[in-house]
């Protein structure tokens, strides 16, 4: 089961990326766009994810993945229940929702420096 503080961390530690506080929930940004929030209670998290697949993701596993609301289906954006996530699991998504916001040579550079995936 993955909590809030086996992913805190990435939040600055990834190249780019800084934590904010909105409005009371947990934010990771890179410049101005955010690849990651968490819901008031820290239990569920939202992450940029392509939008053509969500829907399969979704569909091929509900227990941990929901679609998000309708104002956000227009955006790369899905949620997941944090404790349906193992700790490296919820770490790789947030990995790979950074991938989205970042340059290719950041994500690259980011590779050659964990070639295990996040620890």
């Amino acid at each position: 089961m993955a909590v809030i503080d086996d992913i805190r961390p990435l939040g600055s530690e990834l190249e780019r990326s800084y934590t904010v506080y909105v409005r009371g929930r947990l934010k990771f940004r890179v410049k101005q766009i955010v690849y990651v929030a968490f819901s008031f209670d820290e239990r569920v998290m939202g992450f940029a994810f392509p939008k053509e697949e969500r829907a399969a993701l979704v569909e091929s596993e509900p227990q941990k993945f929901q679609l998000p609301s309708a104002s956000d289906m227009r955006f790369n954006w899905i949620h997941t229940d944090l404790a349906a996530l193992d700790r490296a699991e919820a770490r790789e998504l947030v990995v790979d929702a950074w991938r989205m916001v970042v340059p290719q040579k950041v994500s690259r550079a980011y590779d050659l420096a964990h070639p295990d995936g996040p620890d």
